[in-house]
């Protein structure tokens, strides 16, 4: 029976939940470490340092990091990422990917999203609801592309950026590593410094 531990109680923890449900998880429970948590419908069985204990105990259960912020994301990963735990990729079944998209691992897609032909995502990204990611782009590791992003064809996205809610890439555009877009801003330039942008035209805040 197909278990897995998602580590991130918060509410994107639980649309995951939903998601792995359909792939076919039958077991779900949660580990977080802020003890203050509870969830209505899982079970919280510990925190992060107790995953070792855990994968001994059992090694056929699968994890799932589940933490919005792409820092700490990474922070967690970078943990237990050479040992041999599954991270699984995670796609809903409403989401389009075409079959020539390559997807590293801890990676979730959720409904509605498209993924087209000759793109690649990196580990422990978020391809968040309704969104959309055009022909031949490259994601880095750890990326959010949040609720109803659009990313045209040929853009190649820096390691921990965040797109904010419905913002827009025109194509060929590169974006560095550590760059948040705003949420509605569009990008129409290159982005080769770290930091912050909103507006049209495009500006840093930070």
């Amino acid at each position: 029976m197909k278990e897995l531990i998602i580590i991130g109680a918060g509410g994107h923890g639980k649309v995951v939940a939903d998601i792995a449900k359909k792939n076919g998880y039958k077991i779900i429970s949660f580990l977080d470490d802020s003890v203050q948590k509870q969830l209505e419908s899982y079970s919280i069985v510990g925190t992060t340092d107790d995953i070792d204990m855990i994968h001994k105990k059992d090694n056929e259960v699968d994890f799932f990091i589940a933490i919005g912020n792409n820092v700490v994301r990474e922070q967690v990963f970078k943990k237990f990422q050479e040992k041999e735990i599954t991270f699984p990729v995670l796609i809903h079944p409403s989401a389009i990917v075409d079959e020539t998209v390559k997807i590293g691992r801890g990676t979730v897609v959720m409904a509605n999203a498209v993924i087209n032909v000759g793109t690649t995502i990196g580990k422990n990204c978020i391809i968040n609801t309704g969104s959309t990611v055009d022909h031949d782009c490259i994601l880095e590791d750890y990326v959010h592309v949040s609720p109803g992003v659009h990313v045209a064809g040929t853009v190649h996205l820096g390691k921990r950026t965040w797109l904010g809610i419905g913002s827009s890439i025109i194509n060929n555009i590169n974006i560095c590593d550590d760059v948040i877009v705003g949420a509605g801003t569009t990008v129409i330039n290159h982005i080769d410094s770290s930091g912050k942008y909103v507006g049209m035209p495009l500006r840093r805040i930070n």
